[in-house]
């Protein structure tokens, strides 16, 4: 059975052809793109900045540390590469720097100048202090005590140790200037925090925007160029097929926008920013941590493999369930009839299971890839606990540092464990792109090149002049046809199955061209005239008429905005008027799909009125009276009549006895005209218009 629904194969991974054309629609949005472009820089710097401000907060004001310095060696070349800042305290002759600054120095540097006294790694406590009566009782009474603090030059130098066995009292008014610092830093960051917020509801809201724009500019051109194709174009396309393009297809183009491109700039944006501030935090610490990447990039190529096998069986599969369901509703009467409710279950069913384990498979990915990530997590994390520790025993980190470098790796995993289904949704835009693309690159639209114009008021005057055509290759259904038809007259086609009677309505309206021959209407081409001024002259009524959802006035007007009077005298004009007033809501009574709750009589006086509304200087009748009784028949005879009055009208006709009056008839064999006359004089002929009528009226005589 083949596939109704989707039947390409899936391929695509990345086409930066499709990208570009994607991004062609964005550019009538180009506030909104700066606008997202904006909001989403100010959110992944403001993740960014996050675990830098707890790092600072914590060396700063929380876990202070010093380390004196010899002022006399702050030139010495170990020191190359320290930044020594030229405000840095300075108190008994000693500068005081952060432990940080010094957590580039090599093991070697720092033991040697341990050794020569130039550096004392403490941890040190500095409070700037005017006197020492601003101090805490209990503070200045250990002044100048072994291992107590000291004032000098404005500066309070005490041992870490010694502040941290100070009451809470004291310790509390000795680091008042602490705990204005961490306030200021929580206030940051409670703004910073607010910043992203905001900036990621205004990034999602303007990248959603963005994309509704795009979707709906997309299946706007993508709906104005199919219905513009010609119908050689259409009927190589399954229904189903076409609606998948301009819903699913350009739905996924929306996802590349909303969860794709934004998700992997910000994803790529934090990963390297994350990179880039543990190597500015500690290089030492940056490198292990790169170190432990190689699992993890290995564990992602692996299952964006495994993702796309998974994702194009499960399409596959999916395919094969739409066909398989749209064709056996479908065809619901056939497999009632023929007994196969129980062949079709199973068949489905099987179908069913295949597509529950290509949905399992493509679950299983995810299920093993999103733990192993959050392992390989965990193992780095602890990795950098491991190592951190020593480096922070050993004063090359602070604690701050470790601390920021643990957030700054859940942040740079964290964007790894939707890596597979980015890649699921991308590997789809570029699929739908593709197919949506591929349908608007094709072009086969009736060519509209007109050069000239009708004149007004159209007569109507119809000229087949050596028409052949044929709808593939060279299978001709018409051959060498040539006729004419006055205004006003009444021509009657009729044939065999297969004659070629209801192309002739088609070529005429120009829904197909001829490979030869030319048609003119009132001495024009047609092939010179623009396609709407033709086609508004030449009006169908088809033996299966198509109502819209809607009313029956909007049914009748169909697009012309005539008023209620003007629709009311239309169906006047053809009797439609009688069971219109009867429906519930008269003219607005509401007509569902294919209006089914009418009789295939009213449908035809509908379609009728629709004609007249519209006032054609040409009317087609396509067998249009041949589907209902006899009776119906009758009844719709008044309102033909109605239609026909003043207007050239084409009638093809199966049923021989509704064109008896025709002025003129004209009899199609293998798509050359072989007989042409009136009803009598065909008859007296006795050629195949009598052969065609006998056999009919004896069929009727019959029945």
């Amino acid at each position: 059975m083949p596939d109704f629904f989707e039947t390409d194969d899936i391929v695509k991974s990345y086409d930066g052809a499709i990208v570009r054309r994607i991004f062609a629609y964005v550019k009538p949005y180009k506030g909104l793109l700066a606008a997202a472009t904006l909001t989403l820089a100010l959110s992944t710097i403001g993740e960014l900045v996050t675990p830098v401000l707890v790092q600072r907060s914590v060396d700063e004001a929380l876990v202070v540390s010093w380390a004196s310095l010899d002022a006399e060696a702050a030139s010495d070349p170990r020191l190359r590469g320290i930044d020594v800042p030229a405000d840095a305290p300075r108190a008994a002759g000693r500068l005081y720097l952060r432990s940080g600054k010094l957590a580039s120095l090599s093991s070697g540097d720092r033991d040697g100048l341990e050794r020569d006294g130039s550096l004392d790694p403490g941890p040190y406590y500095l409070a700037p202090v005017a006197s020492a009566e601003a101090l805490p009782d209990a503070v200045a009474a250990d002044l100048g005590s072994a291992g107590g603090p000291a004032v000098a030059d404005g500066w309070l130098v005490a041992p870490s140790a010694y502040v941290a066995s100070l009451s809470a009292a004291d310790a509390r008014a000795l680091r008042a200037e602490d705990r204005r610092v961490v306030r200021l830093y929580g206030w940051t960051l409670l703004v910073v925090l607010v910043v992203v917020l905001f900036s990621t509801f205004a990034q999602a809201w303007t990248t959603s925007m963005i994309g509704q724009n795009v979707m709906k500019d997309l299946r706007m051109d993508l709906f104005k160029r199919t219905s513009r194709q010609s119908i050689a174009s259409l009927s190589r396309q399954p229904v189903g097929r076409l609606v998948t393009r301009l819903t699913s297809d350009v739905e996924t183009i929306n996802e590349f926008f909303t969860n794709v491109v934004v998700s992997f700039i910000k994803d790529l944006s934090l990963m390297a920013g994350s990179l880039v501030v543990l190597v500015a935090m500690s290089p030492r610490l940056a490198m292990i941590t790169i170190a432990t990447l190689p699992p993890v990039l290995f564990a992602t190529g692996v299952s964006r493999r495994k993702a796309r096998d998974a994702f194009r069986r499960q399409r596959t599969w999916l395919s094969k369930v739409n066909a398989f369901i749209a064709e056996h509703i479908a065809g619901v009467a056939i497999v009632k009839l023929f007994g196969r409710e129980r062949a079709s279950s199973e068949a489905f069913a099987r179908d069913d299971a295949e597509l529950m384990r290509a949905n399992l498979g493509e679950m299983y990915v995810f299920a093993v890839f999103r733990p192993v990530i959050e392992f390989l997590a965990s193992v780095s994390i602890a990795v950098i606990l491991w190592f951190g520790a020593g480096f922070h025993g050993s004063g090359l980190i602070t604690l701050g540092t470790l601390i920021a470098f643990v957030n700054l790796i859940r942040m740079f995993y964290s964007p790894l464990q939707d890596i597979s289904e980015k890649y699921t949704m991308l590997q789809s835009a570029m699929a739908g792109g593709e197919r949506v693309f591929k349908l608007m690159d094709d072009d086969e639209r009736i060519p509209d090149e007109p050069t000239g114009r009708l004149a007004a008021p159209v007569r109507g005057r119809i000229e087949f002049d050596r028409v052949w055509f044929a709808y593939k290759g060279e299978d001709w259904v018409l051959r060498d046809l040539s006729f004419t038809v006055e205004p006003g007259e009444t021509l009657a086609i009729v044939g065999y199955t297969g004659a070629g009677k209801s192309t002739v309505g088609s070529l005429l309206a120009r829904l197909w061209d001829p490979q030869r021959g030319e048609i003119r209407l009132d001495g024009v081409p047609i092939r010179n005239l623009p396609l709407g001024e033709l086609r508004s002259s030449i009006r169908p009524v088809m033996q299966d008429v198509f109502l819209f959802s809607g009313t029956v006035a909007g049914n009748i007007d169909l697009g012309l905005g005539l008023g209620p009077d003007e629709i009311r005298r239309a169906a006047e004009a053809v009797r439609a008027d009688g069971f219109i007033e009867r429906l519930e809501g008269g003219y607005d009574a509401p007509l569902g799909e294919g209006a089914a709750t009418l009789s295939s009589g009213q449908r035809q006086l509908l379609s009728f009125a629709r004609v007249v509304a519209h006032d054609p200087a040409i009317v087609v009748l396509d067998e249009a009276t041949s589907s209902v009784d006899t009776e119906t028949e009758r009844l719709l005879q008044e309102g033909l009549a109605a239609m026909m009055r003043g207007r050239t009208t084409v009638a093809i006709a199966h049923r021989l006895s509704t064109i008896r009056h025709a002025d003129r008839i004209v009899v199609l064999a293998d798509g050359r005209l072989a007989e042409e006359g009136d009803h009598d004089s065909l008859i007296a002929k006795g050629g195949i218009y009598y052969n065609l009528y006998r056999l009919q009226y004896q069929g009727e005589a019959s029945a």
